[in-house]
Formats: C-alpha cells, structure tokens, sequence
C-alpha cells in the first residue's frame, strides 16, 4: 500500500518521495486515517516503527485544510516529548515532510539561552515541538500561550512518567483548551499510563503495533558472558570488526559513560559521550559526528538516547545491562530501525545474570550466547565490591591494631625491666 492510499495531500506526497518514503510502516498506515478523522488516539508502538511520522504527516495535513492567515500566526499544535534530542528530530521532521506547505515549526528545550528560542517564537509558530520544563519556564514568563491549540500530542509518555514530567505533564494538559485532538503515545502500557491516557484522551480509537513486550523481530540478539575486568577488552575486540562500521553503546551511567569512551580512545577508536551532564551544543555536536560517521562509535546513557534516531544504524552494544527490564527494549530499538537490518549485542558479567533474566522473561525468549570470544566468564559468584571494600577496612584497621599492640607491649617490658645501677653492681 502505497502512501496515496491514505489520502495524504500532493504537497506532503511530494516531501515524502524526496525524503525516499514509499510504503508507510504498520502504525502510520493505521494510524493516519484516524488522526485525519479527527478523532482522539492512543498509539502503543515500539520506538523505531515509523512513529513520529505517523502523527506529524497528519497534523501537517490537518492544519493546512484550515490555514490561519492572521499576521500573528498562533501555535495550532503542540507537541510535548521526554528528551531534547527527541525533540529536535520531531521538528526536524515536521520540517522535512512540511517543506511544501508553508507551516511553520519550532522547538524549545532546556539547558540552552532561551532567548533564540523566544525571538522565533515572537514571530509565530504554527506548530511548536517542547520539553516539558522549559515550556511551562516560558509559560510563566508570558512567551507562550495554548489557549489556540487544535491538536495536542504527547509522545513517549512511558518516558516521562520514568523521568519524573508527569506533574509538569498535568501542568500542561490543564491549560490547553477543552475542545481539541489529543494524540497519546507510549511504547509501554503499564497502569499509570492508562490513567494518565484517560485525562488526555475523550472517547479514542486505539492503535497497538506488536506488544510492547516484544523486541522488533529482525534484531538480531546475541549475548557474550564476560567478566566486568574484561569489558574493556571485549568491547575493543567486537569494534576492530570491520563490519561494525559504526556503533550505539550504552552504560547505566554518566561516569561509565566517559570511561568506555576514554578506553576506545586510547585505543584509537573514534568515540564521544551523549549523556545529561554534558551540555546541549556537545550533545547535539556529538549526535551530528555520529549521524555523519565522524565519530565511529556514540557512547550514551538510556534516556540521552531515547531521542537517537538514526537511519541504517546497524549495530547497538549494551556495556552494562540495563537493570530495568523494558529499558532493553528502547535500547535495541534504536537499530533495526522501520524495518531495516539490526544487531544488538550484550555484554553480561556474573553480577548482571539477574537483569538478563529479567530480559528474557520480558521479552519471552532466550537470547542466544555468543561463546565466540577470548574472554569467557570465569567468576561466576564474585564477591560484591562493598563486602570487599569493609574486609579489607576491617583488615586493615585489624593490623593497626595488632602493631599498635605490639608496640605498647614492648613499651610496657621495657618500663618493667629492672633498671642495672652502680649500687646494684
């Protein structure tokens, strides 16, 4: 099915054959005609199937069949996501797919001078793509108002509720007008996300492209058994493969993060950090080295990622195992991306075997075991650092106090031993 079937106007047809779109994805062929029906959504799809150009092809549409010609254009349509990376490639979106309509677009997002963002406001959006606190930052300050919003659309909710937005969220939902279209999107349907659909939503129409629960069927999944001490090797065995041309790596945290990329470093393989203590312009400098393939290998935190969405990004390497279960899912998400041909590779040390098998549970298979590799686990029951770290404090204080015994013992014998004088002589 070709996208004219879905009764998409000429001027977007034409920015879908540029950008090389021909046969829409599962969610956008279900998708659109209910956004373009004008009634309420609730999508559960995975991320990378083609979601962000499910609602935005028809919102586009939407707001061009009733085109404001008011010298100050209001914002029609907001769009409210977790991350700022998330948000720029929304935007950069609606601008690819919009380019013959003449709708015009923003983003706003924090950890940068608002003042860019404010002047472009000032001139008037008709669709504005925000993160959650710097919008209601410029709320209060005036710059925005949603009394005007026809459509609102609030994606990666699952995202927000991890993340701590959802007061901000209701902030949001309470000042946009009664009468409007609300699109809700989530890759997970757990019971906060229901209730907080049932606020957003009135009377929707459901779409659900395969069960959350299951990772995109065309990533391969291997898992290499490894201890923590030889990651760092394995890791660099894995990328001298001349076929992982590039490569998505993910640490649970910040500092793990800085580290993978200062051992591929090194080691002389290309690589940079993406995660929340670096600032917007390295992220989005990092995100554009990558996306380019200056930088071979993009080293990231899970909810810096959530917004990576790259074309033909074949290989993505978890480091550390994510401890949340659907967490594994976002992250393999981000290659086989609409389809295409992915890989995911995990590295499991002894202590990680209890996140794997939450994974696999989850997911509902066994992910095959690579023992392909010079690093097989061999401490299976290591004995956790924190124990280590007080034996050896209860060690070390044990020999202080056994020297310092020691000495006061000697002391005391040679305070004891009879002192030899002349008159004793």
């Amino acid at each position: 099915m070709p996208f004219q079937s879905l009764n998409i106007i000429e001027p977007i047809l034409k920015s879908l054959e540029q950008e090389g779109y021909k046969i829409p994805t599962p969610i956008q062929k279900e998708a659109i005609p209910i956004v373009l029906s004008g009634v309420d959504l609730l999508g559960c799809a995975q991320t990378g199937t083609g979601k962000t150009a499910a609602f935005t092809i028809p919102i586009l549409q939407l707001l061009l069949a009733n085109k404001s010609y008011d010298k100050k254009i209001k914002i029609r349509s907001l769009i409210v996501t977790p991350t700022r990376e998330l948000a720029i490639q929304i935007n950069e979106s609606i601008q690819a797919y919009g380019r013959f309509t003449g709708l015009t677009s923003t983003v706003i997002f924090g950890g940068v001078n608002q003042n860019p963002q404010t002047s472009t406001l000032k001139q008037g959006v008709d669709i504005l793509v925000a993160t959650p606190g710097r919008l209601l930052d410029l709320m209060n300050q005036g710059f925005i108002s949603l009394r005007n919003i026809e459509i609102f659309v609030l994606d990666e909710a699952d995202c927000m509720l991890d993340m701590g937005f959802i007061h901000d969220v209701k902030k949001i939902i309470a000042a946009l007008p009664r009468k409007r279209q609300s699109l809700f999107f989530s890759a997970t349907m757990p019971p906060e996300i229901i209730k907080l659909s049932n606020t957003i939503l009135s009377n929707p129409s459901k779409v659900e492209i395969t069960p959350s629960a299951t990772p995109v069927d065309i990533i391969k999944q291997l898992v290499y058994f490894v201890d923590k001490g030889n990651k760092n090797a394995l890791l660099i065995d894995l990328l001298n493969d001349e076929k992982i041309k590039s490569a998505l790596v993910f640490t649970r945290t910040k500092h793990g993060a800085d580290n993978v990329v200062k051992v591929l470093s090194k080691n002389k393989i290309n690589a940079e950090a993406i995660h929340g203590n670096k600032s917007q312009n390295a992220r989005q400098r990092a995100l554009a080295n990558f996306k380019d393939q200056t930088t071979r290998v993009l080293v990231a935190t899970d909810i810096a990622a959530r917004g990576i969405d790259i074309e033909d990004m074949e290989f993505v390497i978890n480091y550390e195992i994510s401890n949340i279960a659907e967490t594994y899912i976002h992250r393999i998400g981000r290659t086989g991306r609409a389809g295409a041909k992915g890989t995911a590779l995990s590295l499991c040390d002894a202590e990680e075997k209890v996140y794997l098998r939450d994974i696999e549970k989850l997911i509902g298979k066994k992910i095959p075991v690579s023992d392909d590799h010079s690093y097989p686990l061999i401490d299976h029951y290591p004995v956790k650092a924190v124990k280590q770290q007080r034996n050896s404090s209860f060690r070390s204080h044990k020999n202080t106090q056994d020297s310092n015994n020691s000495r006061n013992n000697n002391n005391r014998k040679q305070q004891t031993k009879p002192v030899l004088t002349l008159k004793n002589r």
